[in-house]
C-alpha cells in the first residue's frame, strides 16, 4: 500500500518552458518517479509581476496539483516564484515544497577571483531573497546583480539563438564584460537553454552555474527522508500541461528538449 501511495507524482511548475531545465535534471536523477509539469503560460512572464500576484498564482497551482493529481511533493522550478511565494506556500501546505533560488552560495564557495555575476528576471534581481543570498554568502566579494527584462519571454517563444536574443544578451552581459568574474550564475530557469548563446559573450575561464542539479539532489534527499520514494522498478512518466496554448507549448518544449512532446491545456 505504501508503495502504491508513493507512486503519486511530483508536481513541477514554472511560468513557462524554463522549468523544463529543472525537469531534465529531476528525470536524470530520479528516473522512476512520475512528474506533472505545469507551464503557467497564461500568466507569463512572472518576472514582471507583484508579490501578491505571484503568491495567488502559486496557491492556485499547488491546489491544482493536490486536488487533480494527488501530488506528493511540489517543486517550484522558477526563481521568481520561489523568491516571492515559497514562504506563504510552506505555511499553507503540509506536503514538501522545494524552491529554486539563484546558485549564489555555490558560486561564492567556488570563486577564486572573488567576483561573481548573477543574471535573473527583474523581479528576482530586486527580491529580498536574492539580496539576502548575496549578503549571507558574498561578504567582501564583488557581485554584479543584473536584471534582464524580456530574456525570459524570448526563451518562451523558443528563441534561443536568434538576433533578438543576441541583442538582449549583448546589452545585459556588457555590464560584466571587463570584470574579473569567474562564475556567472544563471538565476532564471529559462536561462540554461541560452548557454550556447551566452558563451558567445562570456568566454572561459568564466563558468556558467545554474541550480538544476542541486534541486534534483535535494528532491531525492527529501523523498528518502519523508519516505515518499516510489517503489516502482520501471521508468516513470511525465505529464506536460500548460495554462496557455498546448500546441505552442508542445512545439517549443519539443525544440528545447529535442523530442516529441504532447501537452494539454488546463485551467487552474
Amino acid at each position: 500500500m505504501r508503495n502504491t501511495k508513493n507512486n503519486r507524482p511530483i508536481g513541477v511548475f514554472d511560468s513557462g518552458v524554463g522549468g523544463l531545465s529543472v525537469l531534465i535534471e529531476l528525470e536524470k536523477i530520479l528516473p522512476r518517479e512520475n512528474f506533472v509539469f505545469l507551464a503557467d503560460q497564461l500568466h507569463v512572464p512572472y518576472g514582471e509581476k507583484s508579490k501578491s500576484e505571484l503568491v495567488g498564482l502559486a496557491y492556485r497551482i499547488v491546489d491544482f496539483f493536490i486536488n487533480k493529481h494527488d501530488a506528493k511533493m511540489v517543486v517550484i522550478a522558477c526563481n521568481t516564484s520561489t523568491c516571492y511565494s515559497i514562504d506563504a506556500l510552506r505555511r499553507k501546505y503540509s506536503l514538501p515544497i522545494i524552491g529554486t533560488v539563484p546558485a549564489v552560495k555555490p558560486a561564492s564557495e567556488k570563486t577564486k577571483s572573488g567576483a561573481i555575476a548573477v543574471i535573473s528576471t527583474p523581479a528576482t534581481s530586486k527580491s529580498r531573497v536574492l539580496k539576502k543570498l548575496i549578503e549571507d554568502n558574498c561578504w567582501g566579494m564583488e557581485v554584479f546583480n543584473v536584471g534582464c527584462k524580456n530574456l525570459e519571454n524570448a526563451v518562451e517563444k523558443g528563441n534561443i539563438d536568434n538576433p533578438r536574443v543576441h541583442i538582449l544578451l549583448k546589452k545585459y552581459l556588457k555590464k560584466i564584460k571587463n570584470s574579473k568574474i569567474d562564475y556567472l550564475v544563471l538565476g532564471c530557469t529559462h536561462y540554461p537553454f541560452l548557454k550556447k548563446s551566452i558563451r558567445k559573450y562570456v568566454k572561459p575561464p568564466v563558468k556558467l552555474l545554474d541550480g538544476g542539479f542541486s534541486i534534483a539532489k535535494r528532491v531525492g534527499f527529501l523523498l528518502k527522508t519523508n519516505f515518499l520514494k516510489t517503489g516502482k522498478k520501471t521508468k516513470g512518466k511525465t505529464l506536460y500541461l500548460t495554462t496557455g496554448n498546448s500546441a505552442k507549448f508542445s512545439k517549443v518544449a519539443g525544440k528545447l528538449l529535442n523530442k516529441t512532446i504532447k501537452s494539454k491545456t488546463v485551467k487552474i
